[in-house]
């Protein structure tokens, strides 16, 4: 007699955990009535006031696709007294079960053999239909879907097609703008869709598969959609989302790519893999410039933040102030601490612009920066393509090494006259390793191969421009798109107190690098007839201390020739060597190298 009936509509593979919990049932007009899940099943079976003493299938591979689950099903059934009966087996109550467990068990493998079979078909098919450039699903944004006839007679008889994808005039364009936007300027994926809402009508934002769910904009999660989507360099990728983990993305290496490009594509590969660094260098920081807005207790703004790294644990900077100086500190939890690194690393700030302005003034836009340039050139890049020459020249060796064993073999067996069996066996087993070690050594130069030392432009430097940049001039906007286009990075190292400053020049950053240099160099000329008027002398009858702090305010207290010659009487008749003079800073060794500040101009009045 039949007391319930319990069934599910989902998976046979998914764990027991998971099992029972769905609702699909419900999409079904099923005749017959449900009493639950396997999960309302167990839990009867276990209670003592269970409707039955027996649980029957239909068949075997019905309670589970998976071997493991169905035998766990079915011995917890047996635990708690409950007979699992097949319809398809014959039922034996007399206690021998050997034939029926034997049976049972070669349908459960046998079913669970057919359906890993069937997946690796499916997954060998999409491998093939991917390899052939053929698209899966909505195409991307940036993309039209170039639809052709079904490859298969019958399925084309069916009016079934395949597409390709095909630059779109529309949306194209604003994928290589992000892309630009991202790896140029480094803005995060907030600060774009921003800066593409200003215009959809020029940037028109993408359509979700379900129209009902469009929010008519930008938004940062649809901006990074587009960044980490590789379609975009031309090559055909699948199997990018995890299909039973919510949509989630695979790690890279799972990730089915087709050997050839397979469609135009819309950004070169060097700007995709740009693009993916600069989330790891921006993680977790904020990329317009200000006081942080959202966190009520931010009162200044720090304008190198996110610039400074720490030499001793890779990790990046932050921003504090003890007064009256701003330092950029190091205080890694105890846990993640490296061994060696102090509990607290602090750099003043206004030593580190000073040093970011010498190397800018000296080394980007002064007239010596070749010497600078050919110096570092000549010393890093003969060290990169000396390591990588050794390395090149080891595994050539190598290999020659192998080759010339795997001949003695050769001619041991050919001097050998009758040889037995064994040597034959050790022979054939020794080459087979060698064989084995050769191809290693292949793969290994073949990697190192890809990864050659950059080769280094150096005329990418004269299409910036020669002048006087004072960065201490420039407001912080222009100062950060200044350091952005140039990728900056400032690693501080403790022990010796030297920071290390490093910019990179490419092809994709070179015009907006030319851009906003003109903007910097206007700006810094502009600045400098602003905010330095004449200098004011102050009355005799102010002490040297107040003429010092005057001085101060005007830009020029650390000109200790100045301040000295007013403070011994201010009379006109001292001053007049110094009338219309360029001051120079006495001690440029208080300020670390100051070469940007230097240039400031203070003009006495002749009436002094």
């Amino acid at each position: 007699m039949i007391v319930a009936h319990f069934y599910d509509i989902e998976s046979g593979r998914k764990d027991l955990s998971a099992r029972g919990l769905g609702r699909g049932h419900e999409r079904f007009a099923i005749p017959v009535p449900r009493d639950g899940g396997i999960q309302d099943l167990l839990a009867e079976a276990a209670r003592p006031d269970r409707r039955f003493n027996a649980v029957i299938c239909e068949s075997i591979d019905r309670i589970a696709r998976r071997t493991y689950i169905g035998t766990q099903i079915e011995n917890r059934l047996e635990q708690l007294g409950v007979l699992l009966l097949c319809a398809d087996e014959p039922i034996i109550l007399n206690g021998k079960r050997a034939s029926q467990i034997l049976t049972r068990r070669v349908k459960q493998g046998v079913a669970e053999w057919y359906v890993l079979e069937l997946l690796e078909k499916s997954w060998g098919g999409f491998e093939a239909h991917t390899e052939q450039g053929y698209n899966v699903g909505k195409p991307c944004y940036g993309y039209a879907a170039d639809k052709i006839p079904h490859p298969v007679p019958a399925r084309r008889a069916e009016g079934r097609t395949k597409h390709r994808l095909v630059p779109d005039p529309v949306c194209g364009p604003v994928v290589t703008h992000i892309f630009a936007l991202r790896v140029v300027e480094r803005l995060a994926y907030r600060e774009i869709a921003e800066r593409l809402n200003r215009d959809l009508d020029r940037y028109p934002p993408p359509t979700p598969v379900d129209p009902d769910r469009a929010l008519g904009r930008w938004t940062g999660s649809s901006i990074r959609e587009v960044l980490i989507n590789p379609k975009y360099t031309g090559y055909m990728v699948w199997n990018r989302r995890a299909t039973k983990k919510g949509g989630s993305c695979n790690p890279p290496e799972l990730w089915v790519w087709s050997s050839q490009p397979a469609h135009e594509p819309l950004v070169t590969r060097e700007t995709f893999l740009a693009a993916q660094k600069v989330a790891a260098q921006k993680e977790r920081s904020r990329s317009a410039a200000g006081v942080n807005s959202a966190h009520p207790q931010a009162v200044r703004s720090y304008p190198l933040r996110s610039y400074v790294f720490c030499a001793a644990c890779r990790r990046r900077m932050f921003g504090k102030t003890r007064i009256p100086y701003s330092y950029y500190a190091c205080v890694p939890a105890y846990g993640h601490r490296p061994e060696g690194h102090p509990p607290a690393i602090y750099v003043r700030e206004d030593r580190l612009m000073d040093g970011v302005s010498d190397f800018f003034a000296r080394r980007i836009f002064g007239s010596a920066r070749w010497h600078y340039l050919d110096h570092a050139l000549a010393d890093g890049t003969n060290r990169a393509m000396d390591e990588y020459q050794a390395k090149a020249d080891a595994l050539r060796r190598a290999i020659a090494d192998i080759d010339s064993r795997r001949a003695r073999l050769v001619r041991t067996l050919e001097t050998t006259d009758d040889p037995i069996g064994d040597l034959v066996q050790d022979i054939h087993a020794r080459a087979a390793r060698l064989a084995e070690e050769r191809a290693a050594k292949h793969r290994e130069l073949g990697d190192l191969q890809q990864v050659q030392p950059v080769r280094s432009v150096p005329e990418l430097l004269d299409v910036i421009p020669v002048g006087t940049a004072d960065l201490a001039l420039l407001p912080e906007v222009v100062l950060r798109r200044l350091f952005d286009a140039f990728r900056l990075e400032i690693h501080f190292d403790k022990p010796t107190n030297t920071a290390t400053c490093r910019v990179t020049i490419t092809g994709d950053t070179l015009q907006a690098i030319r851009q906003v240099t003109a903007t910097a160099l206007q700006r810094v000329e502009e600045g400098a007839a602003e905010e330095l008027p004449i200098c004011a002398v102050p009355p005799a009858r102010y002490g040297a201390n107040l003429r010092r702090l005057y001085l101060r305010l005007l830009g020029i207290g650390w000109w200790s020739r100045a301040v000295s010659t007013w403070s011994r009487g201010a009379r006109s008749d001292h001053l007049s060597p110094l009338r219309g003079r360029t001051l120079d800073p006495v001690d440029d060794n208080r300020f670390g190298a100051a070469a940007g500040r230097d240039r400031r101009r203070c003009f006495l009045p002749a009436h002094a």
